[in-house]
C-alpha cells in the first residue's frame, strides 16, 4: 500500500528516547517541531502521515533541497542561520516558479546528540522562514547518521493552474532581469573561513557582517511570484552562480544570452571588494548562494516588472538579453569585449 507523507518521526535513536533530560526523539519532536505544524495537514505530528488537500482550479509544485554541514553552510554556524538556510533554499525554487509556500516536510539527520539550546534555535530558524513565508510544517523524519548534519527540506507550492513560470519559455529578444545583488554570500564565506580579508579588502565591520548574513540568511524572493506570473516568460533561482544558472534557463528555453558585466548589481560591500581585488568578480559571478531570481520577458515588461517587484522592497536590474543559441551565455565587459571566464557555475561534481 502506498503511503502519503510521514510526520516528523524519528527512526534511529540520535538521542535515547526517554532520557533524563527529556531529549528523546519523540520529545525533540514535541518540544521543537510540533508547534510549527500548524497546518491542519500536519495532524499535530502525531500519526505517520500527513493528509493534504488541494484547492480547487490550482496546481502544487514541489521542491526539494538538501543541505550539508561543510557543503552548504559551515558545522559552527549559528544553529537558527542553519534552519534558515536550509528552509530558503527550497522556498527560493518556488519563488522561481511563482508559487505561493504551502507546506514542507523536513528530514533531519543528526550526527551526535543535540543540546536543548541547539535544538530551540535551529526550531526558531525554521520559524522566521515560516513567518516570513506562510509556509507550514506538516511532517518530515528524524535520525542518526555518522556522517556531518544534514538536512532535507522537500517544499510545495501553490499557483493557478497552467500559471507556473518554468525556466523554458525565453524567447530572442527578451530582456533577462535579475533581482536582488549577486556575490554577496560568496564574499561571506570567504570571511567566515579567512576574516582578515575583511581589512584586505577594505571592509568596516558593518559591510562584513552584512556579507557574513547574506551568506548564513539568503532572502528567498518568494514577494515576486505575483509578479513573476505577470511578466515573465522564463525564471529561474540563482543558487548555482548567475552565469551557470542563467545557461540552465537558455538551454531549456533553445536560446543563448548576452550579459553586460557592468550592469550586474553588486552591493556597496561587494563593490568596495571587487574595486580592491578586481579578480573577485568573476568568482562572484559563478560562485552560487545568491537565492536571486532571473527571468526573462518581453523587453516591454521589464519596468513594470521592477516596479512591481519595488513595492515589495526588492530592487530589479536589466542585465542583458536573450539571443540565438543554445545555452551560452557571453558577458560583455565596458569595452564591448568578451569577458572569459574559468568556469560557469557551482557544481557539486
Amino acid at each position: 500500500m502506498r503511503r502519503g507523507p510521514k510526520t516528523l518521526r524519528a527512526k534511529a535513536p540520535a538521542v535515547a528516547s526517554g532520557d533524563e533530560r527529556g531529549q528523546g526523539e519523540f520529545d525533540i519532536i514535541a518540544r521543537y517541531f510540533a508547534p510549527l505544524a500548524t497546518n491542519p495537514a500536519a495532524l499535530g505530528l502525531l500519526d505517520d502521515a500527513a493528509v493534504l488537500s488541494i484547492p480547487e482550479s490550482q496546481e502544487l509544485v514541489a521542491s526539494c533541497d538538501t543541505v550539508i554541514a561543510g557543503v552548504h553552510f559551515l558545522a559552527g554556524d549559528p544553529p537558527d542561520t542553519i534552519g534558515h538556510k536550509a528552509l530558503a533554499t527550497s522556498l527560493s525554487d518556488l519563488a522561481a516558479k511563482g508559487a505561493r509556500p504551502h507546506i514542507y516536510l523536513l528530514s533531519l539527520a543528526l550526527p551526535q546528540r543535540p543540546s536543548a539550546d541547539w535544538l530551540e534555535a535551529f526550531a526558531s530558524g525554521l520559524r522566521g522562514g515560516q513567518d516570513e513565508s506562510g509556509i507550514a510544517l506538516v511532517g518530515g523524519d528524524t535520525s542518526a547518521t555518522p556522517g556531518p548534519l544534514s538536512i532535507t527540506v522537500t517544499a510545495l507550492g501553490l499557483l493557478p493552474q497552467g500559471e507556473a513560470v518554468l525556466r523554458r519559455g525565453a524567447l530572442v529578444g527578451d530582456t533577462l532581469c535579475v533581482s536582488g545583488t549577486i556575490g554577496d554570500a560568496a564574499l561571506g564565506l570567504k570571511l567566515l573561513q579567512a576574516p582578515e580579508l575583511a581589512k584586505a579588502w577594505g571592509l568596516s565591520n558593518d559591510e562584513g557582517a552584512f556579507l557574513i548574513e547574506r551568506y548564513r540568511r539568503p532572502s528567498a524572493r518568494n514577494a515576486l511570484m505575483l509578479p513573476l506570473r505577470q511578466c515573465a516568460r522564463a525564471a529561474i533561482d540563482v543558487s548555482d552562480g548567475l552565469v551557470g544558472d542563467t545557461a540552465k534557463l537558455c538551454r531549456a528555453s533553445g536560446v543563448g544570452a548576452t550579459i553586460e558585466a557592468a550592469k550586474i548589481p553588486l552591493s556597496p560591500a561587494a563593490a568596495k571588494a571587487v574595486g580592491k581585488v578586481p579578480e573577485l568578480f568573476a568568482q562572484l559571478i559563478t560562485a552560487g548562494d545568491d537565492y536571486e531570481i532571473v527571468a526573462a520577458m518581453e523587453a516591454s515588461h521589464a519596468s513594470a516588472f521592477a516596479k512591481e517587484a519595488g513595492e515589495h522592497h526588492v530592487a530589479i536590474t536589466a542585465i542583458g538579453e536573450a539571443v540565438p543559441g543554445d545555452g551560452e551565455v557571453t558577458l560583455i565587459d565596458r569595452n564591448g569585449g568578451v569577458l572569459r571566464l574559468d568556469r560557469g557555475g557551482f557544481s557539486h561534481f
